[in-house]
């Protein structure tokens, strides 16, 4: 059976967290989170408030990480999932998580980033000739990293599976679910 990565840490968008966790064990696969210390993990809760310019960050739910992403072996992994929120601000400047990225992109395994994650793919220097979506505040970090933003709910390009924001999570997994049976054996 898939087993699959996960890389999240504090300030992780919860339902781009939970979501994927649980829609992918309830196809039976394995799914692993990964945080920068094996500890529990803060998520939050985003959401649009009127009158704000932007949303606003409640607490969310926590969870217990299995490992520290220095004791990652990415290949053991048939996918990465990689949530939103604020985590992937400061996760892209560990050079870990960018290797790790790295390898499941340019091995061709399944790579679901939702939200503000391809912050992470940008900086590690995966987005050229890419095309895909994330929230649209983040289209600028995309272009810079000479990937093509489009603001659609979801995008996948060859073995990247993007989405907006947790609204989307429905057809972000759906995509990601029909990816990983064509190309896991035993999925």
């Amino acid at each position: 059976m898939p087993s699959f990565l996960m890389i999240a840490g504090d300030a992780a968008e919860a339902l781009e967290v939970f979501y994927p966790k649980y829609r992918l064990e309830e196809e039976g696969w394995t799914v692993h989170l990964a945080a920068p210390e094996k500890r529990t993990i803060q998520t939050v809760v985003h959401d649009f408030e009127p009158g704000f310019d932007t949303y606003t960050e409640k607490r969310g739910y926590r969870l217990d990480a299995d490992l520290a992403i220095d004791d990652v072996k990415a290949e053991a992994y048939d996918g990465l999932i990689l949530p939103g929120g604020r985590c992937p601000e400061y996760l892209r400047n560990i050079p870990r998580v960018l290797q790790i990225a790295r390898h499941f992109l340019e091995v061709g395994k399944p790579l679901a980033a939702i939200c503000h994650a391809p912050l992470i793919l940008a900086a590690a220097g995966t987005l050229e000739g890419r095309i895909l979506t994330c929230y649209p505040q983040c289209a600028p970090d995309v272009r810079a990293a000479r990937g093509e933003f489009v603001d659609r709910e979801v995008v996948v390009d060859d073995n990247l599976v993007t989405a907006r924001a947790w609204n989307d999570d429905a057809p972000w997994m759906r995509e990601f679910v029909k990816l990983v049976k064509l190309r896991v054996k035993g999925a």
